[in-house]
């Protein structure tokens, strides 16, 4: 049986917040059980493959801003709308579209 990497509470996370939804770096790790753990969750994301099914451009600042950097930025936008989040100035409204699980 495999071992599990240290990410792997960070992909069973991500892996459950659903379209049309966003969760901050700092909410993911909490989440995930790494308390403040946001530069994990960050790296951690970072070092996804590229074709990774998981829901990366879920994950944003907690000011609600997409950080990443052309072109990833762009296409992360794009996933979003798709969704219907509404991005505007590379900003998302968490009051809208914070996902809070139960």
């Amino acid at each position: 049986m495999p071992h599990p990497t240290p990410n792997e509470p960070i992909y069973q996370v991500l892996s459950t917040i659903p379209p049309g939804r966003v969760v901050t770096y700092g909410q993911l790790a909490q989440l995930a059980g790494l308390g403040r753990g946001a530069r994990q969750v960050a790296r951690a994301l970072s070092n996804l493959p590229p074709n990774t099914r998981l829901p990366w451009h879920r994950v944003i600042n907690a000011q609600g801003r997409i950080s990443l950097p052309p072109p990833a930025a762009n296409k992360q936008r794009h996933r979003l709308e798709a969704e219907g989040v509404h991005v505007q100035n590379n900003r998302i409204n968490l009051k809208r579209f914070q996902w809070h699980p139960e």
